[in-house]
């Protein structure tokens, strides 16, 4: 099994004829995704990478059967372009978009909260892979391989560097979520490790945070009273000046909670492995792992 996406996953893609939208489409089929069209308001009709383009997301749906979007349309038009993705009820929606102003994910996670039926991932992430069978996003396919270990990660680049960790360590994912960096997002990690805890395929979970935010310590909260598979953390930001932001624009240390050391405290307490070196998370996999018997040393 997996999470979110599987090889049978029908998805349309937002944006579809745009420049960045065509390339990781290409990429996407040439993985085997079902993409099975796109959404351009206007050039309904036409035919884009092989693939139908409608002009709404509803359209779509009621013709391909698609379960799920992936959004490229720019930051001042992305709001609408995800709330018609909840409005037609699709059932998952991953918006790789950056710069979406906080106010506009104001509104569309309270549509999210009032639907109820809509998995939302992002803005600002790299999206959702499961290895040899489905990529919604900008991932590098190349470096996953089919496994049982799940990761999820606020960072983009520090997901693809903990991936080739557990690939070259002989191991490999069962999915991949990239939650995304922004101060307002779609999932959390307490919703995506609520779906690990739930997956068989799944035997441990590798979590990758950042200062800022209590997205982190909410997580510790769920995995001590709910999470029974070995779970390993690393914080990136340990050198993080107070009030300066680091990269993403939710990685800020802004107050009580919000540095590498208190997430650290707060995992830790609920039980969680914590790879204070991020180069040994691959090793560190690999002997829970064998601890669990889930491998032979």
């Amino acid at each position: 099994m997996s999470i979110l996406i599987n090889r049978n996953t029908k998805v349309i893609c937002q944006g579809f004829t745009g420049k960045k939208a065509s390339f990781h489409s290409k990429q996407a089929l040439s993985y085997g995704t079902k993409i099975v069209g796109g959404v351009t308001p206007g050039k309904g009709g036409s035919i884009h990478l092989g693939l139908p383009v409608f002009n709404t997301v509803y359209e779509a749906i009621q013709q391909t059967h698609a379960t799920a979007s992936v959004i490229y349309v720019p930051a001042p038009f992305c709001k609408d372009a995800i709330l018609e993705a909840i409005y037609s009820k699709i059932h998952l929606i991953v918006c790789i978009t950056e710069g979406i102003p906080i106010l506009d994910m104001l509104i569309i996670k309270q549509q999210l909260q009032r639907q109820n039926t809509c998995i939302m991932i992002g803005p600002n992430c790299p999206g959702v892979i499961t290895p040899k069978q489905c990529k919604i996003g900008i991932m590098p396919d190349y470096i996953h391989n089919p496994g049982n270990v799940g990761v999820i990660s606020r960072s983009g680049t520090l997901t693809y560097e903990v991936v080739k960790q557990i690939t070259d360590s002989g191991l490999g994912q069962s999915t991949c979520v990239g939650i995304g960096g922004d101060p307002i997002l779609g999932s959390n990690f307490t919703d995506i490790l609520k779906l690990f805890e739930q997956d068989t395929q799944t035997k441990l979970i590798i979590m990758i945070g950042e200062i800022g935010g209590k997205s982190e310590e909410q997580a510790a909260t769920y995995i001590k009273k709910y999470m029974t598979k070995p779970i390993i953390a690393y914080i990136a930001g340990s050198t993080a000046p107070k009030g300066k932001r680091m990269g993403h624009a939710g990685a800020i240390i802004s107050g009580k909670g919000t540095n590498v050391y208190e997430k650290y405290t707060a995992l830790s307490e609920a039980g969680v492995y914590i790879a204070e070196n991020f180069v040994n998370i691959g090793k560190m996999a690999k002997e829970i792992l064998i601890k669990y018997q889930v491998i032979k040393d």
